[in-house]
């Protein structure tokens, strides 16, 4: 995938990344551990835009059960992503994935089939380059709606995604807190399976980058861990500026 103005995503990536003042955090971190909660608070806090990028591992996961799609079946996930199309819509400071031309409800995105299966369409190296770009564009993105930055969270944002970026945090929390979580929204959720699945797969595993901040959010509420990070991110975006 080329994006517009036929730049690389090598290219891309190091043109977004030189381009300043502007924000990038990533945020990484197994399932329930706070990420996506955690970085829309942040967001809001510091008008950035908010990406989470399990959402298109999800909204694919979906379009592709829907199609019946076997992911282990020879093949099929190939032809299936040749026809793949993506977009984003942005819906407040939320970029929304399209696949194929229609946004996938919430609802279908946290169903009980696709948190069983989207460990498994994730593991898929193909599938991880063809969605790499559009991730990456989410800065681009950002820029043109006028943001001040851009927060991207997942599994693999610090490592892959933007291996350059400012900011990096990654959160985790232990096994019974992560399932007390999960059942609290009502999800039906294999939290321990998919974690092994996520840092035994050998395309973009689930890791905390060396240079990323580490939090564990397993006794700390939901502000004093926002508090944190904007603390982090503003002291050392100040500390930059005043060089």
């Amino acid at each position: 995938m080329v994006l517009p103005g036929s730049l690389s995503v090598g290219q891309h990536h190091d043109k977004i990344m030189k381009e300043a003042p502007f924000l990038v955090i990533a945020v990484d971190g197994g399932a329930a551990s706070g990420k996506s909660t955690t970085s829309r608070a942040v967001a809001e806090e510091l008008d950035l835009l908010y990406v989470d990028t399990g959402s298109y591992y999800r909204a694919i996961t979906a379009a592709a059960l829907q199609d019946g799609l076997n992911p282990d079946a020879p093949g099929a996930l190939q032809a299936f992503l040749q026809k793949l199309r993506l977009h984003t819509e942005i819906d407040g400071r939320d970029a929304r994935i399209c696949v194929n031309g229609r946004r996938i409800a919430p609802d279908e995105l946290r169903a009980a089939a696709v948190n069983r299966n989207v460990s498994r369409f994730a593991a898929r190296p193909e599938l991880r380059q063809s969605v790499l770009a559009q991730q990456r564009h989410q800065v681009a993105v950002a820029r043109e709606a006028g943001f001040l930055g851009v927060i991207l969270e997942g599994r693999d944002i610090g490592s892959v995604v933007f291996p350059d970026a400012p900011f990096k945090f990654f959160l985790e929390a232990d096994d019974a807190t992560r399932i007390r979580r999960r059942s609290g929204d009502g999800e039906e959720d294999t939290i321990p399976e998919r974690d092994a699945m996520d840092r035994e797969r050998p395309a973009a595993p689930l890791t905390c980058p060396a240079d990323a901040t580490r939090i564990d959010t397993t006794t700390l509420t939901l502000p004093e861990v926002v508090a944190e990070i904007v603390a982090r991110v503003r002291r050392e975006w100040n500390r930059r500026g005043s060089r």
